[in-house]
């Protein structure tokens, strides 16, 4: 008598990763849609030799939505949206594998397998002037212009003072953190006006022989990467030398009033009810003023 036994495979295997746990270093400007983490990486196997169908999630707050895999059965690891390494630097994902889909209603046996994910930030910002004022979020920092005073006729010695503070520029890019050389591309009218390239110190040249402005345009440049540059505005305003206080005319003023007078009357020099109030200070800076 010839017996066939046919052995029916019982599901009491787990799938198994090679790896339970990767890590993976992602430059922040890495491309949309490229592969973060191959395949054959990640592929499970499963000793009952079932089909392995795949789920990946992220476990850091904010960091969902980023990377995904390419299909429930294909674990391969893709980014899905432009990293921002302000936002977030690292995470970990889990790579669930289990023997049945999940909407099956037989019970599954499952692994898991924990990637981290770790972001190096690449050289991606320009120069930001400071002190600077984010605008929306922290991508973009706007400074506002920069002033100070020079005299007429008077050349200006050491660096000039300026508000709301000296000329200094950063890499935004704070873990490469390049270095900054400055220089001047505009407004500097007959060369009066030099530039520090390692400081941003602004110095004269020459005089100046009559009141006027000068509004400097300042750029910033990464040394490493020309095309990594901001621009700032200077405005250098021109003015007489104030060499004397202003003074009253007399050290005492006497006025009248009178009662029921409306809101915004004149008040009148005392003794001469016909003739406002009238204080003056002078200034021998300005003798026509």
């Amino acid at each position: 008598l010839e017996i066939i036994v046919t052995i029916l495979n019982e599901n009491d295997n787990s799938p198994q990763f090679e790896q339970s746990t990767l890590t993976r270093a992602v430059r922040e400007d890495t491309e949309v849609n490229a592969t973060i983490v191959a395949r054959e990486d990640l592929s499970a196997t499963d000793a009952d030799l079932d089909i392995i169908y795949y789920e990946l999630t992220a476990t850091v707050q904010g960091t969902d939505g980023y990377f995904s895999i390419k299909g429930v059965n294909n674990p391969e690891i893709y980014l899905r949206k432009a990293l921002d390494y302000d936002k977030f630097n690292w995470t970990t994902l889990l790579l669930y594998a289990r023997d049945r889909p999940v909407t099956s209603p037989d019970p599954a046996n499952t692994a898991t397998a924990t990637i981290t994910i770790i972001i190096e930030q690449t050289d991606t910002r320009a120069p930001w002037f400071l002190p600077c004022a984010f605008h929306i979020d922290t991508s973009v920092c706007i400074s506002s212009p920069y002033s100070g005073t020079v005299n007429v006729s008077e050349k200006a010695m050491g660096p000039l003072i300026l508000r709301p503070g000296p000329i200094y520029a950063i890499d935004p890019d704070y873990t490469i953190n390049e270095k900054i050389m400055y220089s001047l591309v505009g407004g500097n009218r007959d060369e009066v006006f030099s530039v520090d390239a390692d400081t941003g110190n602004i110095t004269m040249n020459k005089i100046v022989t009559s009141p006027d402005s000068f509004l400097l345009q300042v750029m910033a440049t990464q040394v490493n990467n020309a095309r990594k540059y901001s621009t700032a505005i200077v405005e250098i305003k021109v003015i007489n030398k104030s060499l004397y206080p202003p003074h009253f005319e007399k050290g005492l003023y006497k006025g009248t009033v009178f009662v029921g007078l409306a809101l915004r009357s004149f008040v009148f020099q005392a003794g001469d009810p016909s003739t406002p109030l009238m204080i003056r200070a002078m200034d021998e800076d300005f003798p026509d003023v």
